[in-house]
């Protein structure tokens, strides 16, 4: 942002002067009109001639050196006016370029906000408030409710449940109890627990999560820009033409003539403004494209990776299927509604929600006991009545449980007075648009689509089934996803990946084109990645893909029909001349018949 605000001064600068170089001309002072443009074109090719030096340095050609040589040329030949025009065109066109790119840097704030930085450890037999970076491996760290884990260790004492979607983006919460392992990054339930720290702070997961964006977002490649992709034949043609112009002519302003002509203007604006337009489009429809190398390379895109939890699925448990065996349906539900009412679990607060809409009254609970990570139970009435998992019913000797199947780990069971009456079934459901939008992408010609996630084999291929992804990598922690990714051929990229939480962020990070769902998902992946759909709807990842294509297209047109123009003008050049001053305006006439076709990107085909 500071740069292109640096470019609109440095455009503003010369156009007063030469605004001033005119009113000299109109006051009969030449003299001081060919000193200010001298001067004005002298600073002005000062940036250009450092880019060519950078894109040298870079083992690049772009098409600057064209328009660096007709400058130079103009200058020599005292074709100040000449010079001049081709100097504000190639400004301008740098301006928009600068435009285009992304207002918001990719860095760590979200990433960093949410590690600790003071942290409780043990000292003697009382806590102490200590800075995260004093923690020793062995030491004994306190973790309260809502706090996040900041070391990966054993818990020594408690049980509750943790949120570890930051680590693997999964929603459902897992039970952790003594002896369980636990990963720095996770967020803690409702009750406290004592952690044996096994690794240091900046050894821990969430530590590895940070590197690994950091390393990601240093190594991308840089954007080879489309213009720069023709410049290399176009250059020898302009070169060649103005040649022969020359040689023919026996006149070095012949030369000159064929150059100002072949000024790459629009190689130079068709890029940045067929790209503007279809980020204004895109940023129309919710879709928010931080720069131009991420829509031309979304355009490109060979293979695309969706994340499971909160991108193909809605990201958040939901009770799924409700089995009444002993009682009816309605007094299921009172019961356990009842019993949960108490609890802030997110099950319970999802049971609670259901009774409500379906408009059952809940009755007074009395004596309620909630076994973390396990369940709750207590007094309905004057009935006993559990609530939880499999284990804690089977512990309590709960009777009737053999009728039952297959009990999943998101399973909640309820018994009444000791016997087994119903269970509820939480599921994170699929999105309603997935499956279109996978569909939509193959149609848009997406030669490969795989799905990473951190969930189990079962679920993953199960969602993966549903929504037609036929490649599937499960439980997959970031690196391993970093590591998937990486090991695609170069014939398979540029590599696309969307993703929302923090997990993805690296992911979203190193590949080509980072794509988050940034209405519900993480600020870290909408920092790390490149483009940003504000509306929860998947189906946006499809019409970001089309948007991409079309814009591109359109580019290409734009290019072309400068190109074939401008090559019409410098054979003319070279075989009868132009006036440098008169090639210089023709060419701005080129340059409005480029961004006049490129700015149909801003619309639909």
């Amino acid at each position: 942002m500071k740069e292109y605000r640096r470019q609109l001064v440095r455009l503003g600068i010369i156009a007063a002067t030469g605004i001033i170089a005119a009113l000299c001309e109109f006051v009969n002072v030449p003299l001081y009109a060919a000193v200010l443009l001298l001067l004005c074109c002298l600073i002005g090719i000062v940036p250009l001639l450092k880019e060519i030096l950078a894109t040298i340095r870079e083992r690049r050609f772009g098409v600057d050196l064209i328009a660096l040589l007709a400058v130079v040329s103009a200058l020599y030949l005292q074709e100040f006016w000449a010079a001049y025009v081709v100097l504000v065109m190639l400004t301008g066109g740098e301006a928009l370029e600068l435009f285009a790119q992304s207002r918001a840097q990719q860095q760590l704030k979200a990433l960093l906000k949410h590690a600790p930085h003071i942290i409780h450890i043990k000292r003697g037999n009382e806590y102490e408030d200590l800075r995260a970076e004093l923690l020793a491996i062995g030491d004994i760290v306190l973790v309260k409710p809502g706090e996040v884990v900041p070391v990966d260790g054993v818990v020594l004492k408690g049980s509750s449940d943790l949120d570890e979607s930051t680590i693997t983006g999964e929603s459902m919460p897992v039970a952790v109890s003594r002896g369980s392992r636990v990963l720095s990054g996770a967020v803690n339930g409702s009750t406290v627990l004592e952690i044996r720290a096994e690794a240091t702070v900046q050894h821990s997961q969430y530590a590895q999560i940070i590197k690994l964006v950091r390393e990601a977002t240093a190594s991308r490649s840089p954007l080879v820009r489309l213009a720069d992709t023709f410049s290399l034949p176009f250059t020898l043609l302009a070169l060649s033409l103005a040649g022969i112009g020359w040689y023919v002519s026996g006149d070095p302003v012949r030369a000159l003539e064929v150059l100002v002509v072949a000024t790459p203007c629009p190689l130079l604006i068709a890029t940045p403004v067929a790209i503007v337009a279809g980020m204004n489009r895109a940023a129309s429809q919710g879709i928010i494209m931080k720069d131009g190398s991420a829509l031309e390379q979304l355009a490109r895109a060979r293979t695309i990776a969706f994340d499971k939890t909160g991108t193909l699925t809605h990201g958040h448990p939901q009770l799924g299927r409700v089995v009444a065996t002993g009682v009816s349906m309605q007094k299921l539900i009172q019961y356990a509604a009842s019993l949960e009412a108490e609890s802030a679990h997110v099950f319970a607060q999802a049971v609670v929600a259901l009774a409500r809409r379906k408009k059952i009254p809940l009755k007074p609970a009395h004596h309620v006991s909630e076994i973390t990570g396990r369940g709750i139970k207590g007094l309905v009435g004057a009935s006993k009545v559990v609530v939880g998992n499999y284990s804690l019913l089977e512990e309590l000797k709960v009777k009737g449980l053999e009728r039952i199947e297959s009990v999943r780990k998101t399973d909640l069971l309820i018994s009444v007075n000791s016997t087994f009456v119903g269970y509820m079934s939480f599921i994170d459901e699929v999105r309603d648009e997935s499956t279109q939008t996978i569909q939509a992408l193959r149609n848009l010609g997406m030669p490969r689509i795989l799905m990473l996630t951190g969930d189990k084999p079962e679920v993953a291929n199960f969602v993966a089934n549903t929504v037609g992804i036929y490649e599937v990598y499960a439980q997959c922690l970031p690196q391993d996803k970093l590591a998937v990714l990486n090991g695609l051929p170069s014939s398979e990229r540029p590599l696309a990946m969307v993703g929302d939480g923090v997990n993805d962020a690296p992911t979203l990070a190193a590949v080509n084109v980072g794509i988050a769902l940034g209405a519900k998902g993480s600020t870290a992946a909408s920092e790390s990645a490149q483009v940003v759909i504000l509306e929860d709807n998947l189906a946006r990842v499809a019409d970001a893909v089309s948007m991409s294509k079309h814009a591109l297209s359109v580019a290409y047109q734009s290019i072309g029909v400068g190109i074939g123009l401008s090559t019409l003008l410098m054979m003319y050049a070279a075989t009868f001349g132009i006036p440098p001053i008169t090639g210089a305006l023709l060419q701005e006439a080129l340059d409005v018949v480029v961004i006049l076709n490129a700015l149909r990107a801003r619309y639909g085909q």
